[in-house]
């Protein structure tokens, strides 16, 4: 029996067959809703259908889905559906099951070799093993694997397989949030206004699908950057490319912080392209250049602390005759963001697009230091960029040192 569930445009593209279907967001996004939905309609439309419903830790039929999917099924009136307390009996002799993968193993894992669905409801929480064992699990032809959360962490293992560097081909995977929820109820929007004011540190992570914000007091804020989040700029006045080269070519070197920063004629800054990159300095001048040339920039801002002449030479040899503007830090790298976070606070600068790891090291950016591991290559980049963009505010933020002669007693020269 075919059972038609209404179906957001904007998860539209799930409907279709996939190994992967991946769906990430914050609260209200109608992750689990549509996954429940889905599995309701895919249950009914395929007599036989042995579903797995999971999470990390499930201690009891409480903390699993079972409720939403008994709602749901009681919603739309779903014929062939039974609830049988600890499963839910489907159509054609099938079963809904649902288990906390933290309490299998490989071996007890195998017995639900012939499940054609594999539903991970919360699955921010999921461990690396519970991952690796559940996916060769799943084996049946033509077998699926859904997957939904809110992102707490790049290092989330879940989050890592979807949005790292090499997500699995031909693989579904969305970011949604309450905007995308045609049914998005009045009291959550009541709820959300209320976050949004009180509680800025969090709501991109709450309502946006951002990440934990990891840094108390750090100088960036997720709404800060969401608020001013722009899809197009305007025409631009100034475009820059920043480098912040790391100073060795190792396995665990730091990254070559890539920016591509610009101020427009609304006298506002936008960040166009973060080309980060591990590398030879071969490598980051050649995308430093490839980076120049595609933005028709104005000229090259690097950060020479460590580099000195090398750094300019190291990009002449890409193209002569670059126009290069070199600088020195002389000051701490939380010192140097503070007037650049202002600008943001001011609303400012707009990032065009979404760019997450660099976004994550803004938001790890406190007065005291950096909080997170390694450098903050790709901030320290935009740093200079702005640094150079809007050198008035950075004047500004750099208070005069005034000499005074050291007294001690019994006059100043004893």
């Amino acid at each position: 029996m075919k059972l038609e569930i209404p179906t957001a445009e904007a998860v539209e593209e799930f409907l279709v067959p996939s190994r992967y279907k991946a769906l990430y967001g914050g609260r209200g996004a109608l992750k689990s809703h549509f996954f429940a939905g889905l599995a309701i309609e895919e249950c009914s439309r395929v007599p036989g259908t042995r579903m797995l419903c999971i999470r990390e830790v499930q201690k009891s039929l409480k903390e699993s889905s079972m409720r939403l999917l008994g709602d749901k099924i009681e919603q739309h009136k779903a014929p062939g559906f039974r609830d049988k307390n600890d499963r839910i009996d489907t159509p054609g002799g099938g079963v809904m099951v649902f288990q906390g993968l933290q309490d299998h193993t490989a071996e007890s894992i195998k017995s639900f070799e012939g499940f054609r669905i594999a539903w991970v409801n919360e699955g921010q929480t999921l461990s690396s093993r519970s991952l690796e064992i559940l996916r060769p699990t799943m084996r049946a032809p033509g077998s699926e694997l859904w997957f939904d959360w809110n992102p707490r962490s790049p290092d989330d293992p879940v989050d890592k397989f979807f949005r790292g560097q090499t997500p699995p081909d031909g693989a579904i995977i969305k970011r949604v949030s309450y905007l995308d929820n045609p049914w998005f109820p009045a009291e959550l929007e009541e709820e959300r206004k209320h976050d949004e004011l009180t509680n800025p540190h969090r709501y991109g992570h709450i309502w946006l699908g951002e990440y934990e914000p990891a840094a108390i007091g750090a100088l960036w804020d997720r709404l800060i950057l969401h608020r001013n989040r722009r899809h197009e700029a305007p025409e631009l006045a100034q475009i820059v490319v920043s480098i912040d080269p790391a100073t060795t070519n190792e396995e665990h070197s730091d990254e070559h912080g890539i920016i591509v920063g610009a101020i427009g004629s609304d006298q506002r800054g936008y960040v166009l392209e973060d080309g980060t990159l591990k590398g030879t300095p071969q490598q980051w001048a050649q995308r430093a250049v490839t980076l120049f040339d595609k933005w028709n920039a104005d000229s090259i801002i690097i950060e020479i602390n460590q580099g000195g002449d090398m750094c300019k030479q190291v990009l002449s040899t890409i193209r002569p005759y670059l126009p290069i503007k070199e600088v020195h830090a002389t000051r701490g790298k939380h010192v140097r963001a503070e007037p650049i976070s202002a600008l943001y606070h001011a609303d400012r600068i707009s990032h065009i697009g979404t760019f997450p790891k660099l976004e994550d090291q803004l938001c790890l950016i406190t007065a005291s230091g950096y909080d997170g591991r390694g450098s903050p290559d790709r901030a320290d980049a935009l740093v200079w960029a702005f640094s150079h963009l809007f050198p008035s505010i950075v004047k500004k933020a750099v208070k005069p040192t005034i000499s005074r002669p050291i007294v001690r007693a019994g006059g100043w020269m004893a």
